[in-house]
């Protein structure tokens, strides 16, 4: 009973915490920046991003149902959301694919409008015990440096649901919020 407990106890001290910060803000600006250290694949890093509906919180879609997001890599592939009636919703767009890298146009819910760029970097640099992978957010726009902690509170909780579904090919439990 006590070796479990122990072997959690081993687990928890030797993986990396996430980092998650602004990591700058101005009045017409903020950047955000999410990475954790993972003993993963990174081949694997794509096709785990690519499952948003596995991982993305439904709280965060038009919809309701995160079942209805999709994302084509393809450079101007759409970050899309298709209703049962057929309404679509282009969240963002994909720039560019490499080898560790993806960056997307990333427009979001209330950034969509508001923006001049916005644009989300996924990375996966190697590390000490694996690669860490990186969601590195850049916005800018008139006034938009005063929606920087709403906007990280979204993407570091789904910078958080990606990193689980990522390591352990489960998806996280829907928050409802």
């Amino acid at each position: 009973m006590l070796k479990p407990l122990i072997a959690a106890v081993v687990l928890a001290l030797l993986a990396a915490p996430a980092a998650a910060e602004v990591v700058s803000r101005t009045a017409d600006s903020f950047t955000l920046r999410y990475a954790a250290g993972a003993e993963i694949a990174p081949d694997d890093i794509p096709a785990a991003f690519v499952a948003l509906p596995r991982w993305w919180d439904a709280a965060h879609t038009y919809s309701g149902s995160a079942a209805n997001l999709s994302l084509d890599l393809a450079p101007g592939g759409c970050w899309c959301e298709t209703l049962a009636d057929g309404t679509a919703f282009d969240h963002g767009r994909t720039v560019s694919v490499t080898a560790d890298r993806m960056v997307f146009d990333a427009p979001f819910g209330p950034l969509r409008g508001k923006t001049t760029r916005a644009e989300l970097v996924v990375s996966w640099p190697a590390a000490n015990r694996g690669w860490t992978p990186t969601w590195t957010m850049t916005v800018e726009g008139p006034g938009i440096g005063a929606m920087a902690d709403g906007v990280d509170a979204v993407m570091g909780a789904g910078y958080q649901r990606w990193l689980r579904y990522l390591e352990y090919a489960e998806a996280p439990a829907e928050s409802g919020s």
